[in-house]
C-alpha cells in the first residue's frame, strides 16, 4: 500500500491506519507491537497511536500477546459488497446453484492482478484452500481471474498482470506470455473458464463472467470441487450448464437493479 501519495491531498495518517488494519496476516490473530511495526516499516511510537486510535474505533482489540483485528473490520469489506448489490442479488442463485451441484460456489471481482472474493456459498468439504469473503489469489492461475482477465483491452491486461500480486500464495501453474495468451483466447471463445489443479492441488473449478446492463464484466462466479471427488467431465457437462444459467439470471437481476431509481429521504 503506497504511503506517499502523488498530490497535496493525500492523508499519510489515513493510509498508515489501512496499513497497519491490513499487517495482519492470515491464521495469526495476534500481533504485538514490535511486530506490527516491524511488518509496516513504522517507528513503534507512530504504530502505538495508530493501534491506539484503531483501538478506540473499535477496529483493534488488546489482547494477551499484543493487539488483534475485531469483527468490525469486516464492515470495510462489507460496505464494498453492499454497495455494489451483488450479494443481494446474487445470494439466491448461488444458494440454487450449491443445492444443484453440491458444489462450494463463490463470486469474485478483479484487484489488480488478484481475485478478491466478495460472495460466497460453501458446503463442508475438505479442500487444500480455505476460501472466506476477502480472500485473494493471483487472477491467472482462477478461473474466477480468466474469464475477467479475458474480457479486458490489451493494453489494460499488460497494465494490469503487471502488478504485484497481494495473495502471497504461489500458483503451481506459471504460464509464459504465450501460455497466458493462449488460455485467454480459449477462455474468450468458449464464454468461460476452467482451472484444473492450476492454482492449487485438488482444486478444480469452473467460472463465468457476471455482466452489468452494458455488457461489462464486473465480476465471476464459479463452481469449485475437489478434483478426487469431480471429474473435469461431469464439472464441464453437469455443473458448467447450470453455472452459465445461474450467471445469466444474476448478470441479468444485476442489470435490472441498477435501472431501478433510488431515492433517500431524510427524516424530518
Amino acid at each position: 500500500m503506497p504511503r506517499e501519495g502523488t498530490g497535496p491531498d493525500f492523508i499519510e495518517a489515513l493510509a498508515r491506519g489501512l496499513e497497519v488494519i491490513a499487517a495482519f496476516p492470515p491464521n495469526r490473530p495476534a500481533m504485538t507491537l514490535a511486530e506490527v511495526a516491524a511488518a509496516t516499516n513504522l517507528a513503534r511510537p507512530t504504530a502505538r497511536r495508530i493501534l491506539l486510535t484503531l483501538e478506540e474505533l473499535g477496529y483493534v482489540r488488546v489482547v494477551e500477546r499484543g493487539y488483534s483485528l475485531t469483527p468490525r473490520v469486516l464492515e470495510l469489506g462489507v460496505s464494498y459488497v453492499r454497495s455494489m448489490g451483488l450479494w443481494d442479488v446474487a445470494r439466491p442463485h448461488l444458494e440454487r446453484l450449491v443445492a444443484q451441484t453440491n458444489e462450494s460456489c463463490s463470486i469474485a471481482q478483479l484487484d489488480g492482478s488478484d481475485i478478491v472474493y466478495v460472495a460466497r456459498v460453501s458446503v463442508p468439504k475438505i479442500v487444500s484452500l480455505a476460501v472466506q469473503i476477502g480472500t485473494r489469489f493471483p487472477a491467472m492461475a482462477t478461473s474466477l481471474g480468466k474469464v475477467q482477465l479475458a474480457a479486458l483491452p490489451a493494453d489494460e491486461l499488460e497494465r494490469v498482470l503487471a502488478e504485484p500480486t497481494r495473495s502471497g500464495l504461489v500458483p503451481r501453474w506459471q504460464p509464459d506470455r504465450a501460455e497466458r495468451e493462449a488460455a485467454l483466447r480459449e477462455v474468450r471463445a468458449r464464454g468461460w473458464a476452467l482451472t484444473d489443479e492450476q492454482l492449487a492441488l485438488g482444486i478444480r473449478s469452473v467460472a463465468a463472467p457476471l455482466r452489468d446492463g452494458s455488457g461489462r464484466v464486473v465480476a465471476g462466479v464459479n463452481v469449485n470441487c475437489h478434483a478426487a471427488e469431480t471429474t473435469v467431465e461431469r464439472l464441464v457437462e453437469h455443473h458448467l450448464p447450470l453455472l452459465l444459467q445461474a450467471a445469466g439470471e444474476i448478470s441479468a437481476d444485476f442489470a435490472r437493479l441498477a435501472e431501478v431509481p433510488h431515492v433517500t429521504v431524510s427524516a424530518s
